[in-house]
């Protein structure tokens, strides 16, 4: 009884073997002539092969394809942000109008505003500073409940004027945004330091070279961001990297200097004022550069850059009788000397002492091949990137209007009421997927990293392939934990078959015909190791294994025994 009962228990196994194949539509609507696939804008590739659908400009249904992609980047930024200690939660996508005006971001012409049935104002978040700072103000109740690091990853919106490039810029997509609450300013960069490790992990499990550079906190706020990119033609943003001390940053703040002055350039002037409208800023550029507001606040910390009305800000110091108790500051960019042709100076009958002389300052945006301002040795070079992620240092700029603050003992036993102090951290998952997808294609299509690949494999039978051989195969697979999809799509032939599975990106494509028990596992991904993993198998094989190789020596096709091809599969995936 013993043995037949194991006996049956065998031919079930073999009967009800799980067999991964590929999803229903796949490829469905290809109608792609030619085998050069380069003069195909990106985002159309990821309509035309089903990742995604765009029902209207900007908006995103995914795909069985591209929903497994964005899966996988999502499963590699859970990995590594729980590694950080970083505890998961997922905010509504509704917010309240009351939190966004009491940061005064309700004026932001980005948000999608709603009302409900009561005639109440909302909007569809793009971040959740204003909410995530509520939530934790009303339930932390002690600062030794701190520090808090919370983190989501779902979907944002925002009311982008002219979508554009599918995934790169639409209206509705994919983020993490992760969000820290700290006592002071030294454990809050040591949260910020963390996060940012965890980036740097995140990044390099994606394989893809990825560039962090110093960044303008924009609308967001705080004290201190960073953006990361990566670098590719098509990127909107503008990223100057020095050739001697490496570092990079964004052209809103990159200082240069330059290699020479002109002695006859003409210079413009723009004028500022302080909040407090005691002091007066005359910032001189050369005409023919743009002037960076930032730069100047850098020397002025208090200026007030909401006002830009040139002539309500000279109105302010019009007055002889009061600008006594005001103060003046010519601010000169570091590309201007004393022969440099100067405007007119607008305030007239004032009394010198009260006016200070800032020289060798730069307020211009910089050129390419202009000095270094960070090392004072090396030349900027110019390179457009695409923003994948970005993190912030807040500070209380959200505590403080929404009130998220927490009582702390003095040494005197007394209570003392403090605000918390925050960090923000966004990735956009949907960005990423489009970046790397941008980067990657070649003329036959997309090649995605083993790590966010759809699947790593795509099995194709001849047509007289014996299906009960294949059991083997997929059982093999599947202790083995490989990734794989079956193309058992009865129309399609088996050279289209492995063509489209080229196209779609699929790392590897195994290949089930007359060599079995060998079998043919062709190359697609790229290799981002030189110490290939294969090899060192290889070298040390105890079953059949042959290697085709390209004119160039690098292998292109691997004829394997069965009983090696899970574990010659898996080192292939390794480096790729």
């Amino acid at each position: 009884m013993i043995g037949i009962r194991a006996g049956r228990y065998r031919h079930l196994c073999v009967r009800f073997t799980h067999t991964s194949t590929v999803p229903k539509l796949y490829l469905n609507n290809v109608e792609l002539s030619g085998n050069d696939l380069t003069g195909i804008p990106t985002h159309e590739l990821f309509t035309k092969f089903g990742f995604i659908n765009h029902p209207k400009p900007g908006l995103v249904h995914w795909l069985p394809v591209g929903l497994a992609i964005s899966q996988n980047v999502s499963r590699v930024i859970h990995r590594r942000m729980r590694e950080c200690n970083a505890e998961e939660i997922n905010l509504s996508l509704l917010s309240s109008s009351q939190l966004w005006q009491e940061t005064g971001r309700w004026d932001n012409s980005e948000l999608f505003k709603l009302k409900d049935s009561s005639k109440n104002d909302f909007c569809l978040v793009a971040t959740c500073e204003e909410e995530i700072t509520k939530l934790i103000g009303a339930n932390l109740n002690s600062y030794k409940n701190l520090p808090l690091l919370y983190y989501q990853i779902n979907e944002k919106f925002r009311d982008e004027k002219r979508p554009r490039s599918g995934l790169l810029r639409g209206r509705e997509f994919l983020m993490k945004d992760a969000y820290s609450f700290d006592l002071n300013e030294e454990a809050a960069m040591k949260t910020y330091n963390k996060v940012v490790d965890a980036y740097y992990k995140i990044f390099q499990d994606l394989r893809i070279p990825f560039v962090k550079a110093d960044a303008d906190t924009g609308e967001i706020g705080g004290t201190l961001s960073h953006e990361w990119h990566y670098l590719h033609k098509v990127g909107e943003d503008t990223l100057f990297t020095c050739d001697e001390c490496g570092n990079s940053s964004n052209i809103e703040k990159a200082l240069s200097y330059p290699e020479d002055v002109d002695d006859s350039v003409d210079a413009s002037v723009q004028y500022f004022m302080t909040k407090d409208k005691s002091t007066l800023v005359c910032a001189y550029y050369p005409t023919d550069r743009t002037i960076e507001a930032s730069f100047v606040k850098e020397e002025v910390p208090d200026l007030d850059l909401n006002e830009t009305n040139q002539d309500s800000i000279l109105k302010e110091f019009s007055d002889e009788d009061t600008l006594i108790s005001k103060k003046i500051i010519r601010m000169m960019d570091s590309r201007l000397n004393s022969r440099s042709n100067f405007p007119d100076f607008p305030i007239k009958f004032i009394n010198r002492s009260l006016i200070t002389t800032l020289t060798d300052i730069p307020i211009v945006t910089a050129v390419e091949d202009e000095i270094c301002a960070k090392c004072e040795e090396g030349h900027l070079k110019l390179h457009r990137a695409i923003e994948v992620g970005h993190t912030f240092y807040l500070g209380d700029k959200y505590s403080k209007p929404l009130k998220c603050e927490v009582e702390v003992p003095n040494q005197d036993g007394s209570q003392q009421l403090t605000n918390v102090l925050m960090g923000c951290y966004g990735i956009g998952i949907s960005r990423i997927i489009a970046a790397i997808g941008e980067i990657n294609k070649d003329s036959t299509g997309f090649r995605w990293p083993s790590v966010i690949a759809p699947w790593n494999v795509t099995v194709v039978q001849s047509p007289k392939f014996d299906d009960s051989k294949g059991i083997k195969v997929y059982n093999l697979l599947n202790a083995a934990s490989i990734s794989y999809r079956l193309d058992d799509r009865s129309k399609i032939g088996l050279g289209k078959k492995i063509k489209q599975s080229h196209m779609v990106g699929i790392p590897l494509t195994v290949i089930l015909g007359n060599q079995f028990p060998l079998v043919e596992v062709e190359i697609r991904g790229r290799r981002y190791t030189d110490d290939l993993s294969w090899k060192r198998l290889y070298e040390s094989r105890d079953f059949e294994w042959e290697v085709v190789t390209d004119a160039d020596g690098n292998d292109i096709k691997h004829l394997v025994h069965i009983d090696g091809v899970a574990r010659a599969i898996n080192s292939l995936l390794i480096d790729m």
